[in-house]
């Protein structure tokens, strides 16, 4: 990716025991809700990244440490963050922070926030 590229990335918690279907759901909140940040508040990196194609990764963390880290290091570069927290309705208690979904926003700013987390 060049520095024109825009993508979105979801950090998620692999501490919590989470089953598959409710990690794709977490993700999905967290998706969702940056994207509409993003298009709210950098409407032009929104269509940019829409109109090429959306790219989105998956990446993972090991605690709510970690998390927030994630969290506070893309708030610090101005990228479009949102803090995804658990309604308790099924597997984890009401208000558990789960993920983090950083952007849509250019590839090279992102990177440098979630370059050094593994996939998941």
């Amino acid at each position: 990716m060049g520095a024109l590229d825009f993508k979105q990335v979801m950090v998620i918690r692999r501490d919590l025991g989470m089953g598959t279907g409710k990690i794709a759901a977490q993700v999905a909140h967290a998706a969702v809700m940056a994207a509409e940040r993003t298009k709210q508040k950098k409407p032009d990196w929104f269509h940019s990244w829409f109109e090429g194609g959306q790219a989105k990764v998956v990446v993972k963390v090991q605690s709510f440490e970690e998390l927030i880290d994630v969290k506070n290091h893309a708030e610090s570069l101005k990228l479009p963050v949102v803090l995804v927290q658990d309604s308790g309705l099924t597997q984890i208690p009401p208000g558990t922070a789960t993920c983090v979904g950083i952007g849509p926003a250019p590839a090279d700013l992102v990177d440098k926030v979630t370059e050094r987390l593994k996939l998941l």
